[in-house]
């Protein structure tokens, strides 16, 4: 028996140390998961888009012989749909605008033409293709909202500038140079609309103004007339007010909004994921920071993004190297459980062994005892009180033979049990690693519920206790006043106090065995020992021994 429990507490040993290390994750699992769905269905998404614009090529076509405006308007809604797709057709279709604008010689369409070139060398990182474009544009005869345009993109190009340089000497005269360019565009914008207060917002975060940065934002934030794109601009503007403030979970939230938008708008010219991305990795969330920063790789490829591919590749590279550092330690602590297990494997081989001997010494004693009592009870029957006494020994080991014939087919079950499932998790590794796929290793180890486990083997001896002792509990409940007695939940059999005493009616006495058995420290043992034995009307000496008899008793 001392052997079977030491068994036990290797095999929870074992599951208790795998079970420690779980990774958990800062931020809410549901919008975690929404993005990642998001992410893998980003060529649906894409379709639609590309779907709506071969419809406006067809339209293109169809109305080649139509006047030049109705295709320079066709044309203009195929840039607005590449702009921030892709840059290389965006371009192509923005050099067709101006020369369709020029045609017409009309101011506007060629501001607007100009400001369209503007905004994708921007957006593509060609800063000084940016002024080039912007200052051959001549704004005496455009309207306020292509004025308003055109200040909003100087702008954003002193800011982009500032990002991008990094130098404190050139970026406070870049942030000056944006904040008066965006002043003019304010002085623009019909107040209320989306531009003025996004616009106002981005002027105050980046001047410093926190505060009425987020009210000008929060405002768009709370409408139900955005756009996916406008969402996208919100949510990730707002992300980066919050992330100053050192509220790093609003802002990852703000982000992965703003992620999800993007990719449903089918918008390839962003930084949402690469900023996410970033913060995941700081967090420890490797697999998830990957599967970011590589969409984040792939957006800017597509779209042709410069200085986005300059930002992102070092983040990439120590993603990626973590990830070969991860896969390493995988294989380490693989290694190490394949040891533990082989040791459990060894551990249970020699106690089959040990089991097999025990049951081939009881039968040889059992049938001795018989012998024993036969020759005893045909040579005196006049001695009567000795034979009483023979009888009552021979019932005394007949109860411990049952005993153990129960445990010992209950072990039995229980290492089959074992067997099987040891033999399953090791052809589990050995796929995976046949596989190559050591990822899903730790996913496989991860699996084991160490609690579950226990409190299956528990129930287990509680059902074979009662089965031989079906009297227990109510036995255990006389040694106590009415209020004191053990009230048992309804799918209960034992509860802690009952099994100790269980235990101390099998005949281990030993706190020390106890509390290896259950899993507790000797102390909380003696704690619930002396607790149960003060509540009980006899004497806490006699407690035991009576527990041991298994004798009914009435109170006074």
């Amino acid at each position: 028996m001392k052997r079977e429990y030491a068994v036990y507490f290797i095999f929870f040993f074992l599951f208790a140390f795998r079970s420690g290390k779980v990774l958990g994750t800062p931020y809410s699992d549901s919008l975690i998961n929404e993005l990642n769905k998001t992410i893998s269905q980003s060529a649906v998404y894409e379709n639609v888009k590309l779907k709506r614009i071969e419809a406006l090529k067809d339209l293109l076509r169809e109305s080649a012989v139509v006047e030049t405006e109705a295709q320079y308007n066709i044309n203009y809604k195929i840039f607005e749909e590449y702009k921030t797709f892709n840059y290389d057709s965006a371009f192509l279709y923005v050099e067709r605008l101006l020369v369709l604008a020029g045609s017409l010689n009309d101011p506007a369409k060629i501001t607007r033409a100009r400001l369209g070139q503007s905004f994708i060398l921007l957006s593509s990182g060609m800063f000084k293709e940016t002024f080039e474009s912007l200052n051959s544009i001549n704004l005496s005869a455009v309207p306020d909202s292509l004025k308003a345009e055109y200040y909003t993109l100087i702008g954003r190009l002193y800011y982009d500038l500032a990002d991008y340089n990094g130098d404190n000497f050139h970026v406070v005269r870049y942030i000056r140079n944006a904040k008066n360019y965006l002043d003019s565009a304010l002085n623009l914008y019909p107040a209320g609309s989306f531009a003025f207060h996004y616009y106002n917002g981005l002027r105050n975060l980046k001047s410093g103004n926190l505060d009425s940065a987020g009210k000008n934002l929060e405002l768009l934030y709370a409408r139900k007339d955005l756009t996916l794109h406008q969402m996208a601009l919100v949510t990730s503007t707002l992300s980066g007010i919050y992330s100053l403030k050192r509220e790093m979970d609003k802002a990852a939230w703000l982000l992965m909004e703003a992620a999800i938008a993007d990719i449903k708008s089918s918008t390839r010219e962003t930084i949402a994921l690469f900023i996410l991305a970033d913060m995941f990795y700081k967090k420890g969330d490797i697999k998830n920071s990957a599967v970011y920063i590589q969409k984040a790789n792939e957006d800017a490829l597509y779209y042709g993004a410069r200085q986005r591919k300059a930002q992102i590749y070092p983040l990439l590279q120590l993603i990626q190297n973590q990830k070969i550092i991860r896969a390493e330690e995988n294989q380490k602590d693989l290694l190490f459980f394949t040891f533990f297990i082989s040791l459990l494997l060894l551990t249970v081989v020699i106690f089959s062994f040990i089991v097999s001997g025990q049951l081939r010494k009881l039968k040889t004693a059992r049938k001795k005892l018989i012998e024993i009592n036969n020759q005893l009870s045909e040579a005196n029957l006049e001695k009567e009180e000795v034979n009483l006494k023979l009888q009552k020994s021979n019932h005394l080991l007949l109860e411990a033979d049952k005993v153990k014939e129960e445990y010992i087919g209950y072990f039995f079950n229980l290492d089959s049990e074992l067997f099987l499932k040891v033999e399953k998790f090791r052809n589990a590794i050995d796929r995976k690693i046949a596989e190559d796929k050591l990822a899903d290793i730790r996913f496989i180890v991860n699996k084991f519920n160490l609690k579950d486990e226990k409190e299956e083997i528990l129930k287990s001896f509680d059902r074979v206790f009662l089965k031989l002792f079906p009297d227990f509990v109510s036995i255990f409940n006389s040694l106590f006043k009415e209020e004191d007695q053990i009230t048992l939940k309804e799918d209960q059999l034992l509860n802690t106090e009952l099994r100790i005493f269980a235990l101390i009616r099998m005949g281990i006495t030993e706190n020390e065995k106890i509390a290896q058995i259950l899993g507790y420290s000797v102390n909380t043992i003696y704690t619930y020992k002396t607790k149960i034995k003060n509540k009980s009307f006899l004497p806490n000496d006699a407690f035991e021994e009576r527990i041991r008899q298994q004798v009914k008793v009435v109170a006074d």
